[in-house]
């Protein structure tokens, strides 16, 4: 190695990937997807990270706007036809109705605090102890003020079981 590489990051790699590509050089950090409706990764991924010491950035925790709060019914039937996500079964019943009961678990919760279903998912994604940070997306500045709380939002162990 010539040194040109410092640090390795992948994104959306399984454990047989990273394994891999550890036995030649340490992984610094793994990016996949990780919200309420998208636990893939909680099975192997993200205790292979924690176990190897990979740091986690997740990606997409309110899933892609369904989670916070903001998605409505009349909202996504109002999605242009070129929006992917008029094609994926999350945004599509039977999937919708329980992704929308799951929305009002996070607003119930949230409201508890003064915080936002949004805030409510993304802390959800922060309380597992492999993930080290999380991207979130936001159109302009009035969205980031909806979801910034999450940064020091902790919820407790009887919120975690009342949303899962």
């Amino acid at each position: 190695m010539e040194g040109k590489v410092r640090w390795v990051g992948l994104c959306n790699a399984s454990v047989e990937e990273m394994e891999k590509l550890q036995s030649v050089a340490h992984i610094t950090s793994l990016q996949p997807p990780y919200s309420l409706i998208r636990r893939g990764v909680e099975t192997a991924q993200l205790p292979w990270c924690q176990k190897e010491n990979v740091g986690v950035i997740v990606y997409s925790p309110m899933a892609s706007g369904l989670l916070t709060g903001k998605m409505t019914r009349e909202r996504i039937s109002a999605l242009p036809k070129t929006d992917w996500r008029t094609r994926n079964d999350q945004f599509k019943e039977p999937k919708l109705s329980e992704n929308l009961k799951l929305v009002d678990r996070l607003r119930t919760v949230g409201t508890q605090h003064g915080r936002s279903p949004g805030e409510v998912a993304i802390a959800w994604t922060l309380r597992n102890p492999a993930v080290t940070g999380a991207i979130v997306g936001a159109r302009n500045p009035k969205q980031v003020d909806g979801i910034i709380g999450a940064m020091d939002f902790r919820l407790t162990t009887s919120e975690i079981e009342e949303i899962d």
